[in-house]
């Protein structure tokens, strides 16, 4: 081989390996950046991952907001009417946060079975359901229009 071709070949080499390691990088740090969203059934059958952030999403169950009266600490339960998950959030929760409201909240699930939520959203239109939310409602096997209690009309 003589050594242009040499030449030519380690920078080839030199380029794959390039492209190769940033292609690796870009892969590693978008599946770290992933946020993958799992109902309250599918919490119950295992499939969501312990000590890893994921997205939840359901009701508020009726009678289950416990506030802290002395700081942000709010204890409540999100369902998808078919299975229930304990939630413990600290910080300000949207003004439209209530029972019976669909919510995603991310979080992570702890060994305990509680998830402990980084953050809560909920939408500003009372007839609105994260679309997450309603799947997992008819996975369940309930019509999500009927499972939201609150209407402008009831208000």
């Amino acid at each position: 081989m003589t050594p242009r071709r040499k030449k030519r070949l380690y920078i080839v080499v030199l380029i794959l390996l390039g492209v190769g390691g940033a292609t690796a990088l870009g892969l590693t740090a978008f599946r770290t950046n992933l946020v993958y969203f799992y109902s309250p059934s599918e919490i119950a059958k295992g499939k969501a991952p312990v000590n890893r952030t994921f997205r939840i999403g359901g009701l508020v169950k009726k009678g289950s907001v416990v506030r802290n009266k002395k700081n942000l600490h709010v204890h409540f339960v999100i369902t998808d009417t078919a299975h229930d998950v304990p939630i413990e959030y600290s910080g300000v929760l949207p003004d439209l946060f209530r029972e019976g409201q669909g919510i995603v909240a991310n979080g992570r699930l702890g060994p305990n079975g509680v998830f402990k939520a980084q953050q809560v959203l909920a939408k500003h239109d009372s007839n609105y359901m994260p679309p997450e939310a309603a799947d997992a409602l008819k996975k369940a096997g309930v019509d999500p229009t009927k499972a939201m209690p609150h209407t402008m009309a009831e208000k």
